[in-house]
C-alpha cells in the first residue's frame, strides 16, 4: 500500500517545475488559470525569480502548492496513472493544502486564494526579522522538550516541527532562540539557524490564526476522497467537519510529521510518493524508516519509474 505526500515551505526553487511547464499544455494551462486567480505572474515568479521574490511567504506557499497541484494532474491525465488510488495523503505543513485538494476537498481556486491570505497573514504576524526558526540535528525530542521546560524563566521557545528521528525545529523570537542555541552548544547538541524571517507553528503566529480563522470560516469543505492525515494530531481525520478548526489550529501547532509517518507506516504502508519540487520529505522519512520505498516525483523521467499497486 502507498500514501502521496506533499512538500511545504523550504522546498521551492526558481525555474521548479519548468520542464514540466515547457512540454505539456496541461500545466501551462493551470500557470495561467492561477496567474488570472492570484491577479499577478506567479508563472513569472515561479520560472524567472528573483529568488527573494519566490521565497516571500506570500509567494512561496501558492507557488508549491501550484507545482504539486500540476505534477499530480499531469501524472492523472498525462500518464494515466492514478495516485488518489492511495491509501492516504498527508501534506507538511502548507503541503496540508495541497493535499486536502487533491483529495478533492477543497477546489483550485479556492486553496489557491486561502493561501496567498495565509503566506502574508504568517509573514506579518511579527516584525520582520523579530523571530525565526532552528533546526536542532541528532537529539531526542523529549531531551529538546525538558530544555525549553527547564529555562522557561530565561527564554520562550517552541517545537515547531517533529520532523523525523533526529530532527526537531524549533520557533521563537531571534533574541530567545539567541539564548537557547547557547544551551544547545553547551550540550553539544547542533543547530542551524533556518534562513526564514517568521517563527511558524507557535503562538507567535496568533495575528495569523485570527485571520485565517475568518478566512477557513468562509470555505466549503467536502468529503476527502483519500483519508487525510493531519498536523495537528499526527491522526487521521476522520470527520470532515473537523477540517476547519483542523486548518486553523494549523497555524500556531507543532507539525507532527514524525507521529503522521510512524501512523502511516502502521497502518500497512510500505511506500510513499512525494509530489511537488524536491525530496525533502523523502529524506525524512528514510530518516524515520530505513525499509520503506520511498520516491520524489521531480521530472517525466520520476514519473515513468511509478509502479503503484491498489
Amino acid at each position: 500500500m502507498f500514501s502521496v505526500i506533499f512538500p511545504g515551505q523550504g522546498s521551492q526553487l526558481v525555474g521548479m517545475g519548468k520542464d514540466f511547464y515547457d512540454k505539456y499544455s496541461l500545466v501551462q494551462n493551470l500557470f495561467k488559470e492561477a496567474d488570472e486567480i492570484l491577479g499577478f505572474s506567479l508563472t513569472d515568479i515561479i520560472l524567472n525569480g528573483p529568488k527573494n521574490a519566490l521565497d516571500l511567504t506570500e509567494n512561496t506557499q501558492p507557488a508549491i502548492f501550484l507545482i504539486s497541484y500540476s505534477i499530480f494532474k499531469l501524472i492523472k491525465e498525462e500518464f494515466k496513472i492514478n495516485l488518489n488510488k492511495a491509501k492516504f495523503f498527508a501534506g507538511h505543513s502548507l503541503g496540508e493544502y495541497s493535499a486536502l485538494t487533491l483529495a478533492e476537498s477543497l477546489s483550485f481556486i479556492d486553496t489557491l486564494k486561502i493561501l496567498k491570505v495565509r503566506g502574508k497573514a504568517m509573514q506579518n504576524s511579527l516584525p520582520a526579522g523579530a523571530g525565526g526558526m532552528v533546526a536542532v540535528l541528532g537529539s531526542e525530542i523529549e531531551k529538546i522538550e525538558s530544555m525549553i521546560n527547564e529555562n522557561q524563566n530565561k527564554y520562550e521557545c517552541f517545537i515547531a516541527n517533529d520532523n523525523s528521528v533526529g530532527q526537531i525545529v524549533l520557533s521563537g523570537k531571534i533574541e530567545d532562540l539567541d539564548k537557547m542555541m547557547i544551551d544547545l552548544k553547551a550540550a553539544n547538541i547542533k543547530n542551524i539557524r533556518l534562513p526564514v524571517s517568521a517563527p511558524f507553528h507557535c503562538k507567535l503566529m496568533n495575528k495569523a490564526t485570527i485571520i485565517m480563522n475568518e478566512e477557513i470560516s468562509k470555505l466549503n469543505f467536502k468529503e476527502p476522497k483519500n483519508i487525510l492525515i493531519s498536523n495537528v494530531t499526527g491522526k487521521e481525520i476522520s470527520d470532515v467537519k473537523d477540517l476547519k478548526s483542523l486548518m486553523v489550529k494549523q497555524i500556531e501547532s507543532r507539525v507532527r510529521w514524525r507521529e503522521s509517518i510512524l501512523l502511516m507506516i502502521n497502518n500497512g504502508i510500505n511506500e510513499f510518493i512525494e509530489i511537488g519540487p524536491g525530496k525533502v520529505l523523502s529524506g525524512l522519512i528514510k530518516r524515520i524508516n530505513k525499509n520503506v520505498k520511498v520516491s520524489a516525483i521531480n521530472s517525466e523521467e520520476d514519473i515513468k519509474l511509478i509502479n503503484i499497486n491498489d
